[in-house]
């Protein structure tokens, strides 16, 4: 790109041309040099928040990351399709149309940009065009004209929209109603239920992305949460200075883990108790969680809380 020309940022608008050691002003973290001004420009950058600006960000996030078997219909502004999201896809397909001519998108599938929310919207525009039975191994290299911004999943779909997430005890929903599964898609299928953890999506007013896991040896919440991670592991400490961090005497907090750039507490639970027992203690949590949020701006941790912050942000998580 030349000097005294711009490009677009994710949202549409002008990325000005700054110093080449200055941060970027599209946001990525990085300096100019290495993000908008070098050679490739914005086919290069990678998006730590792919799901931004999005209402279904968190759930995005969960089904992106660790929720096995799930669908969603995609809330197109078009409105004249319909769309499936799913985790996986058979043969971890980036896309497919199936024979009875529904359409799905992957999220849990590899990728060759920077930027996931790219990737889907190429995905869905493929299906848009795709015939009953086709299947989009991984969306190819980008090869969008320099200077300009590809269509992002952001541009498709309504912002302001929910996602309906339907959690699947396994991946029988692969295949059309009375179609049994033949080949490569037979030992795919197989693989894949082999390997599902269940999983049930907690679910009550003003609980989003919340999620119970068997993980064998215990049970656990995962609960993709939007706010910004300092904030959020401040408001975290002061809970935990409290004693108040846990669901309840049958759990404890077990730590975090970082997906697109927002923050994934994690709690251990008796896995003996049912799923939807789990609800109402996190509920409850939720509102000493939005409380402690709130109390930031009043006041600032003290010293037992900024201990606890410290300790807080030392318990990583593994969750595959």
């Amino acid at each position: 790109m030349s000097k005294g020309t711009a490009q677009q940022n994710q949202s549409g608008g002008e990325i000005p041309v700054v110093g080449r050691r200055q941060p970027c002003p599209c946001g990525s973290g990085k300096r100019y040099k290495a993000c908008h001004g070098a050679e490739g420009g914005a086919a290069k950058v990678r998006v730590n928040r792919p799901f931004e600006g999005l209402a279904a960000e968190c759930e995005l996030v969960a089904m992106r990351e660790f929720v096995p078997s799930a669908t969603a219909r995609l809330p197109l502004v078009s409105g004249d399709e319909e769309i499936e999201l799913a985790t996986v896809l058979p043969m971890a397909a980036a896309g497919l149309v199936r024979t009875d001519g529904t359409s799905f998108v992957g999220l849990q599938v590899q990728t060759k940009s920077g930027d996931v929310s790219r990737d889907l919207a190429r995905a869905v525009e493929w299906v848009r065009q795709a015939e009953p039975g086709q299947s989009l191994p991984v969306v190819g290299p980008e090869d969008a004209p320099a200077g300009t911004v590809p269509t992002r999943l952001q541009d498709l779909v309504d912002p302001e929209a929910a996602l309906d997430v339907r959690v699947h005890e396994d991946f029988s929903w692969w295949m059309p109603e009375g179609v049994e599964p033949t080949g490569e898609v037979a030992m795919s299928l197989e693989r894949a239920n082999a390997a599902i953890m269940p999983t049930q999506r907690l679910e009550a007013e003003g609980l989003h992305a919340a999620y119970w896991v068997d993980a064998t040896d215990r049970a656990h919440l995962r609960w993709v949460r939007p706010e910004p991670e300092e904030r959020l592991v401040s408001a975290l400490a002061r809970l935990s200075a409290r004693g108040e961090l846990a669901l309840d005497s049958d759990s404890r907090y077990a730590g975090s883990f970082r997906a697109h750039g927002l923050l994934v507490p994690v709690w251990d639970l008796d896995r003996e108790k049912h799923p939807t027992e789990w609800v109402e203690p996190a509920v409850a949590l939720g509102r000493r969680l939005d409380e402690a949020l709130a109390s930031l701006d009043e006041r600032p941790l003290d010293a037992a809380e900024r201990r606890a912050r410290d300790g807080l942000r030392g318990r990583q998580v593994t969750v595959r």
